[in-house]
């Protein structure tokens, strides 16, 4: 079974997330929606990155599936743990490599980053499910949120204390600088000693989104039948989410960077509900025309992301013209072609969402040549 929803989903996510990533290169010249939030709180930028975690667990579930439905029996195959650790090596080497290009010196090289957060979320979720009995994935799945919540608001950071959330002084700020001597370089919306964004630690709650995405295409597979019903409950689940994630924020504040348990939460009822949009439109009423661009970029989703990423950085590490004051490539054409006539914030919107549309043309010629490439 493939679900034509989850992949338009996917490439809903991939088209967003190069959206935002192209706009924020003129910040501050950009609409607050398309920025993360400086530190605490959910903007709509922030659901993109969980969301793609989100779709991973989705997908899981279907790609696992005959691991996992005979397990115990004798009819049931061997984990595919090499195919697993395999993938999850070539994202974290992915990641790497976007992170060092174009220069690598490793010597100050980010260790983590999205990709890198992508592999190891995947490969412990993995892991959890193809060892665990469903009643065990979700104990996991509690104790990682509760876990995670206790000993961030509880556990003391020599020098700051139990409860400090500031950006140098929480918990995964402290182990991160320890684990990644790296981790202090990261100048990033100017953390300086802070722990890296996409840090070692805080992926205890991404690897927690992956699992609520697979317990949601689980249960979608359970379902004998393709009916508005489906949509329904998980539009429920959605808002129970957000009201859930939503009470927690008061507790353990809703941040991208630390990936706090009740930004797992708020962003999973996100989640849930535009999945539950795309399976009522694709999956019930057949009303698919819309759908097809992302439907290509989303068969290609780390591709394009990966593509989307190194024109980026070509973009900003070239330059138009000599000297020390030559502008960046990136810069000469966001002023010169968009902010001369658009002005700044509407430039930066209208260069990324032509961005966007670059890249469905590539996606688009891929998928006319049957180009899938996964990893």
């Amino acid at each position: 079974m493939r679900l034509t929803s989850l992949d338009v989903f996917r490439g809903i996510t991939i088209a967003a997330m190069i959206l935002v990533n192209m706009a924020s290169i003129a910040s501050p010249n950009v609409y607050a929606p398309l920025l993360h939030a400086p530190w605490h709180g959910c903007t709509p930028t922030d659901l993109v990155f969980p969301f793609f975690l989100f779709i991973i667990g989705v997908a899981m579930s279907f790609s696992l599936a005959k691991y996992t439905d005979n397990r115990g029996t004798e009819s049931a195959k061997s984990p595919p743990y090499w195919r697993i650790l395999r993938r999850a090596a070539i994202l974290f080497a992915l990641g790497i490599f976007l992170n060092g290009f174009w220069k690598y010196d490793f010597s100050t090289i980010r260790i983590m980053g999205v990709l890198q957060r992508i592999s190891l979320s995947y490969l412990f979720a993995s892991l959890i499910v193809l060892k665990l009995p469903r009643k065990g994935q979700w104990i996991v799945t509690a104790g990682l949120l509760i876990g995670y919540w206790l000993t961030m608001m509880y556990l003391p950071v020599p020098g700051y204390g139990a409860g400090e959330l500031t950006r140098v002084g929480n918990l995964g700020a402290y182990i991160d600088r320890i684990i990644i001597p790296q981790a202090h370089l990261y100048r990033g919306d100017n953390f300086n000693l802070m722990g890296d964004p996409e840090g070692l630690f805080s992926t205890i709650g991404a690897i927690a989104s992956v699992l609520i995405g697979y317990f949601t295409g689980q249960w979608i597979r359970c379902k004998k039948q393709i009916t508005s019903d489906t949509s329904m409950d998980l539009v429920l689940f959605g808002l129970s989410c957000l009201v859930i994630g939503g009470i927690w924020d008061l507790a353990f504040p809703m941040n991208k960077k630390l990936w706090t348990s009740s930004y797992v939460i708020f962003t999973s009822g996100w989640a849930l509900l535009l999945l539950a949009s795309c399976y009522e439109l694709i999956e019930v009423r057949g009303v698919r025309r819309w759908s097809k661009p992302f439907e290509v970029m989303g068969l290609n989703a780390i591709s394009l992301f990966i593509a989307s990423i190194l024109l980026i950085k070509i973009l900003v590490l070239t330059h138009i013209g000599s000297g020390e004051k030559a502008p960046h490539t990136y810069n000469w054409i966001y002023q010169n072609l968009f902010a001369s006539w658009l002005g700044a914030v509407n430039g930066s919107l209208i260069f990324a969402l032509i961005t966007v549309l670059f890249w469905i043309l590539v996606a688009y010629g891929m998928y006319r040549k049957n180009w899938f490439i996964k990893v």
